[in-house]
């Protein structure tokens, strides 16, 4: 049995019960911070219970019932008894080549108010695809997305501003800021204040950098793009759950190189292009799938440039992708 899981005879009768948030996750390790102050290292065991079924047991920011089974003055340490449900979660499907586990989404992180992507205008360079799949799957978890443009200092900034033209236009919030010169930062702690945040995005693009920005100190690893391949390092390797000064708190996620959608099928992939909605109802068919049926009005929209014609392609990539990792 793995050394960080309890025996239920363990934990029967020890200690007094409390509430709180899980902070921090290493494998089945966890930190929990206490309603009333404290933080607890604490473990599952195989009678903890959840009200998700079908995910991840335990993930940063999940509401969790503990049970003390060692308070010290250094020390305090506790099992979670209970995981409660989540309003809302950042997940991805697991890949059962590499995982044996029965649960088929993985929960990055739960009960969060807005995803935060972050994209780098350079090196590694900005991704509209990745981004896409951001957005398509904060409109399935109604989460209110904003997407933040780091290393502006080091792209064309005009270009980038154009390439990012279309998600301005569709309401998106979109931030540009560079870490190195420290600007557009002032801007970025009043989007996450008072509030739930996740950070994601590919690594490298400096989430790490801007989190220590966000605190004015170090908090977090960061390290270089490799100049080589001008992909990311991971420097987060588990997801971390931080307090602001401002309010509200920062979860920090893994570098995702491939962000894989879960619960986003063919069929209802399309009612996550907000610019489809409305054109949509014209369409010849009620079950358009907006591919290759005839009469299709969001075709007839990209082509002529009603509907932005690369959001268009990002769909259809989106939508043959999502048959090959099912």
């Amino acid at each position: 049995m793995d050394e960080c899981t309890l025996k239920e005879d363990q934990v029967s009768g020890a200690g007094r019960l409390l509430e709180g948030i899980v902070i921090e996750a290493a494998g089945a390790s966890y930190v929990v911070a206490e309603d009333g102050g404290g933080e607890f290292r604490c473990r599952t065991f195989p009678g903890t219970g959840t009200e998700n079924e079908g995910s991840s047991l335990v993930a940063v920011g999940d509401r969790v019932e503990v049970k003390v089974t060692e308070s010290g003055t250094e020390s305090m340490e506790g099992v979670i008894t209970k995981v409660r449900l989540r309003t809302s979660a950042l997940t991805r499907k697991r890949d059962i080549r590499r995982n044996r586990s029965k649960e088929k989404v993985q929960v990055i992180a739960g009960n969060i108010d807005q995803l935060v992507i972050v994209v780098s205008a350079f090196n590694p360079p900005l991704s509209t695809r990745l981004i896409d799949r951001y957005l398509v799957f904060a409109e399935s978890e109604h989460l209110a997305p904003v997407v933040v443009v780091n290393k502006m200092d080091l792209g064309d900034a005009e270009e980038i501003m154009k390439l990012m033209e279309p998600y301005r236009a569709l309401g998106y919030r979109i931030l540009y800021v560079s870490a190195g010169r420290q600007t557009g930062i002032e801007e970025l702690r009043e989007v996450f204040s008072g509030k739930v945040s996740a950070l994601s995005g590919h690594s490298g693009v400096g989430k790490s950098t801007l989190v220590n920005l966000l605190f004015g100190h170090r908090r977090l690893k960061t390290a270089r793009t490799n100049l080589k391949t001008g992909k990311g390092q991971h420097t987060t390797s588990n997801a971390v759950m931080l307090a602001l000064p401002t309010g509200g708190y920062v979860i920090d996620t893994p570098g995702i190189r491939e962000f894989n959608l879960s619960g986003i099928t063919r069929e209802n992939l399309r009612f996550y292009f907000p610019e489809f909605l409305v054109p949509m109802q014209e369409c010849a068919f009620s079950s358009c799938s907006h591919t290759v049926e005839p009469g299709c009005a969001i075709h007839k929209g990209a082509e002529c440039g009603d509907i932005d014609p690369d959001r268009y392609e990002s769909y259809l990539a989106l939508y043959q992708s999502i048959d090959e990792e099912s």
